[in-house]
């Protein structure tokens, strides 16, 4: 029990766990697809469209995701923007590729055949 505790302790601050937690969850996937599509800032009142959920429920997804570092967000008036975090994407990036430990090389272009007209 004593060891359980220190390892989700552990778990819990450890910034790539964080990271990837913030990500696995459907609805939090889906925003995070929403921000990438759009490439700039996206209204908080935007994402209840493509999640599917009562903007309450967005609200909760939100916050994880700006505690997790996905996402900043500005607030205007009574509206509040969020934009993804470049520095997520790329620690994403980073993690990915050291977890597939080289897999994810882009592929060599293939050669392809000459064809040599008949005479």
């Amino acid at each position: 029990m004593f060891v359980n505790t220190i390892l989700h302790m552990k778990r819990a601050t450890d910034p790539d766990t964080q990271l990837l937690q913030g990500a696995a969850d459907p609805t939090r996937l889906a925003i995070l697809r929403q921000l990438a599509a759009a490439g700039t800032e996206v209204c908080a009142c935007d994402f209840t469209a493509c999640c599917d959920v009562a903007q309450p429920t967005v609200s909760h997804h939100l916050r994880v995701l700006r505690e997790a570092g996905w996402v900043s967000s500005e607030r205007r008036a009574s509206w509040v923007y969020y934009r993804l975090e470049a520095d997520a994407v790329a620690r994403f990036r980073a993690l990915a590729g050291d977890l597939a430990g080289g897999m994810l090389a882009p592929a060599s272009p293939r050669a392809l055949p000459v064809v040599q007209p008949i005479a």
